[in-house]
């Protein structure tokens, strides 16, 4: 089913059925469409994907709409960038639970995500492999990070 776009530029998912009915929620924030695309594809099947954003601060105002369970976010944003929102987010809702996801295998990069209250790191060359773990991992308190060197 085809997202629709929001006043504010994030795009719901399909609203809640049968099909959907207790599926953790999760909102996706990415600044590139065909990526974002991707990756939503990669969530639909085991998560019900709320809304998808182009940018940190549209990601920080959606969460307090959407109440997700669960963030996918990218680091590199315009704007609030994914650690910068993740620490906002967090301050909110502390329950929330959010999964990073970049392009960069980068260990300070991970760390300073995990500082902010992140509980996945995942690159996005292994997204396809780690995504869906990683978010399982999160919803359950958990951390996951994407095996270094390891696409």
């Amino acid at each position: 089913m085809p997202l629709g776009i929001l006043p504010n530029g994030a795009r719901r998912g399909p609203s809640l059925d049968s099909d959907t009915m207790g599926r953790p929620r999760v909102l996706l924030a990415e600044d590139h469409p065909r990526v974002a695309e991707e990756l939503r594809r990669l969530l639909e099947p085991e998560f019900d994907v709320v809304a998808v954003v182009g940018d940190g601060d549209a990601l920080v105002r959606e969460a307090a709409v959407a109440e997700p369970d669960a963030v996918v976010t990218d680091i590199a944003m315009p704007g609030r960038d994914g650690i910068a929102a993740t620490r906002a987010l967090l301050a909110r809702r502390p329950a929330t639970r959010v999964v990073l996801v970049t392009v960069h295998d980068d260990v300070e990069l991970a760390e300073r995500g995990f500082a902010s209250g992140a509980l996945g790191y995942v690159l996005k060359v292994s997204a396809a492999r780690d995504l869906v773990p990683a978010v399982r991992s999160a919803l359950r308190g958990e951390r996951y990070v994407t095996a270094r060197g390891s696409p």
